[in-house]
């Protein structure tokens, strides 16, 4: 039996809900399940993801295989470098600082985020207020546009003069 942990969907229709759950690869998507792992709710703003860290690790040792989307979030948990370095045999304390250090890089990167998203809210804000002095400009280009012949009726006075 091939066990991957896996999205089942729950919520209803337009509110996806998911629970993180460890199944048979055979199983349909939200159809039988060994054990629910977690919870993860993408409405939210950020998403949120709550997981059981012992039980996923537990799954993992026994061969459980993640779908990529599981293996995304447990990244942005910070579950899979605990995984990848238990994995390769790094003692209790290397892993802690391990994952400290990503911590530290992973709040350096959400105030980076949150800064270009401020500046990007500010430029929006100073073309909202410059754009209004650009439309009577456009507004006189169309009455010159109205103001002149159609070309019909130039051709035929072209042809005329000549």
């Amino acid at each position: 039996m091939a066990v991957r942990i896996r999205l089942r969907r729950m919520g209803r229709k337009k509110r996806p809900f998911y629970r993180i759950v460890a199944a048979d690869s055979r199983s349909p998507r939200d159809g039988r399940f060994i054990e629910t792992l977690g919870t993860y709710n993408p409405l939210t703003e950020p998403a949120t993801v709550e997981v059981k860290e012992d039980r996923v690790f537990y799954w993992l040792q026994n061969g459980a295989q993640p779908t990529q989307t599981v293996k995304n979030l447990l990244r942005r948990k910070g579950i899979w470098l605990k995984w990848d370095l238990m994995k390769h045999g790094a003692d209790e304390a290397k892993i802690e600082e391990e994952f400290k250090k990503w911590e530290v890089l992973q709040l350096e990167r959400q105030k980076r985020l949150e800064a270009q998203k401020a500046q990007k809210e500010a430029s929006s804000k100073a073309k909202a207020k410059e754009e209004p002095k650009e439309e009577p400009e456009v507004e006189a280009k169309e009455e010159q546009v109205a103001d002149a012949p159609p070309a019909e009726e130039q051709s035929n006075s072209e042809a005329q003069e000549a």
